[in-house]
């Protein structure tokens, strides 16, 4: 920095005011790490105070950028790093509120980076620190741009994350470089998992289709009163030890978060433009205009509240679960998902179901006495009772995911739990590293129905029929759900006098799920899937099969011969039907 004895006055108090807002931002942004991750109310404040000050200090350095230049010394790369800081931000306010429009403001900040290329002369400042913030910036980035589909531009900037990283190590032979290898190996490996099937162009191009839910994809119904409940809180826990992963996402929890998600309706133009434009407010900054100055939530919200775990602890998974169910309104419900290898049980003669069959790993990896009667990071049924009390959907996908069907309903709250099938045929076992096909099923239906079907790529116009198919086969599958709803009301007993289906789905609880857009999606995805396999040759065998608790009836919905014909004629179509049994070989 230039000395204080060559600036006039209105020069040294900018620079003064600059140096006082860059150290009171790095003190807020330092402390962002000691709030708690779970609740609402407790680190909104907090926020909204280093959202106002990263605001004021972006806006000083584009007004005052002539002075501080040649006064103060300032470097692109540090103009980078506010950057840098602000997109952060951003992800991580998206990350606790789940509200994909503030991945577009990451976005937009880190673009900002690339585009004006902050960050271009940081190798010849000869500092290792200055490579490393980097090569980090490019790794948030690359995230950032997964979340959000832009995979054109993901493959572009590991390109460059591969080159920054040969510099990096080339010219300071880092004790890090094979941790920046590994980073790269790993993102190179998300991407491959993420392209089990390529839907192409005309020209043979691969084209990138989102999987959030939005009005042509959200499941018709016709709404009842008893369609009650609204998904508003999310746990999702990712702890498979053999899966892809990046950052800290693994692939089954890196699809769930997309399922799980609106797609954002506003207009983004802006955030393609090179940087963020001078003096533009971004998108609901807490702290401004349009957010509640005391933390609470605003009235609406696009998306269910998530928490995202990556191999946590069992005390960890305790805790958000009983933040979530705290956190929960009048008629809200809660989702657990996880995605977790076995924790397997020695008991011979089993009494307590809520123990003694085992559960699932949250964060140990399966090793040598994995088979122990009691495991530390097990999460065993029986620990998912008290939250029971408030109404409950689980999802479990795991090889030992069966034993999470005897979960009783102590307190009559709704309670569903879909179970993944516990093993996989032979043919598909050296691709369970790409992911759950079950949590494949739940995320793009169609995507796991070609997977099944040794299907790698297929051109736009067959995906966009194809798709036609799965969209006529969760019409009728969301009208067999509630077809015999009709029936009449009697006063004198206070029950609904209603045909055999509607009464299993009311008393278990699936009607009252059902009003909500995401768990009725997740519901009749479900279905696809079990009709889907159940037809499929290479899963003959139960085990094979999803499970769902309470049982959804057969006759009337999982095997009801309109949706097995639907099935057929998708296979039909994409000329697969050596795939798929005969009509009499249909158990």
């Amino acid at each position: 920095m230039v000395g204080m004895a060559n600036m006039d006055e209105q020069e040294r108090k900018i620079v003064m005011e600059f140096v006082h807002l860059l150290e009171k931002s790095k003190q807020l942004f330092n402390g962002l790490r000691d709030l708690p991750q779970y609740g609402h109310k407790q680190w909104q404040a907090y926020f909204g105070r280093t959202f106002d000050i990263y605001t004021k200090l972006w806006k000083f350095q584009q007004q005052h950028r002539q002075i501080l230049d040649t006064k103060y010394g300032l470097k692109r790369w540090q103009i980078g790093e506010i950057a840098s800081k602000i997109g952060q931000l951003y992800y991580h306010y998206y990350l606790r509120t789940s509200e994909t429009n503030y991945l577009n403001e990451a976005y937009s900040f880190y673009a900002a980076i690339r585009g004006r290329a902050y960050y271009s002369r940081a190798a010849k400042e000869d500092r290792s620190e200055l490579m490393v913030k980097k090569l980090r910036y490019y790794a948030r980035f690359i995230v950032v741009c997964l979340l959000l589909r832009r995979m054109k531009l993901v493959r572009e900037l590991i390109v460059e994350l591969d080159r920054h990283i040969a510099d990096y190590t080339s010219t300071y032979e880092p004790d890090d470089q094979i941790e920046w290898s590994l980073v790269l190996d790993e993102i190179k490996g998300f991407i491959h998992s993420d392209s089990l099937v390529q839907v192409l162009h005309a020209d043979t191009n691969p084209i990138v289709l989102s999987h959030r839910l939005s009005p042509l994809t959200t499941p018709p119904v016709e709404k009842s009163q008893y369609m009650n409940l609204t998904l508003q809180e999310i746990l999702i826990v990712g702890s498979a030890s053999e899966q892809v992963k990046f950052s800290e996402l693994t692939m089954d929890m890196f699809r769930m978060i997309q399922t799980l998600e609106r797609e954002p309706q506003e207009d983004f133009n802006h955030i393609y433009d090179a940087s963020p434009a001078p003096g533009r407010v971004p998108y609901g900054v807490p702290g401004q205009k349009g957010y509640l100055e005391n933390g609470d939530r605003p009235a609406r919200r696009e998306n269910p509240h998530k928490y995202l775990l990556y191999k946590p602890t069992l005390s960890q998974v305790l805790v958000f679960l009983a933040s979530g169910f705290k956190e929960l309104p009048a008629n809200g419900a809660l989702l657990l998902y996880l995605s977790a290898d076995g924790c397997f049980s020695t008991t011979k003669h089993p009494e307590d179901m809520g123990y003694d069959l085992g559960g699932v790993l949250t964060s140990s990896r399966r090793d040598g006495d994995h088979k122990k009667q009691k495991e530390a990071h097990c999460l065993y049924p029986g620990d998912l009772y008290p939250f029971t009390r408030r109404p409950l959907f689980v999802i479990v996908d795991s090889d030992n995911s069966f034993v999470f069907q005897h979960i009783p309903r102590y307190f009559g709250q709704p309670l569903v739990t879909l179970m993944s099938p516990q093993d996989t045929p032979p043919a598909f076992q050296d691709q369970q590293h790409n992911g759950s096909l079950f949590t494949l099923f739940l995320h793009s239906p169609l995507t796991a129905f070609c997977y099944c079907c040794n299907l790698t790529s297929i051109p736009i116009h067959h995906w966009e029929r194809c798709q036609s198919f799965v969209d006529r086969f969760v019409t009728e599958a969301s009208r067999l759900f509630t077809r015999s709803r009709v029936g009449e009301y009697d006063e004198v007993t206070d029950k609904l006098l209603s045909h055999a289906l509607c009464v299993k789905l009311a008393d278990s609880s699936y009607l009252q799920f059902f009003g909500d857009d995401f768990l009725r999606l997740l519901l009749l995805r479900y279905v696809f899937c079990d009709v889907v396999l159940h037809l499929h040759r290479a899963f003959r065998g139960r085990q094979y099969r999803p499970r769902c608790q309470p049982p959804l009836p057969e006759a009337e919905l999982l095997e009801h011969p309109s949706l097995q014909h639907l099935v057929l004629d998708l296979a039909a179509h994409l000329e697969v039907r050596t795939h798929f049994m005969e009509s009499h070989e249909i158990e």
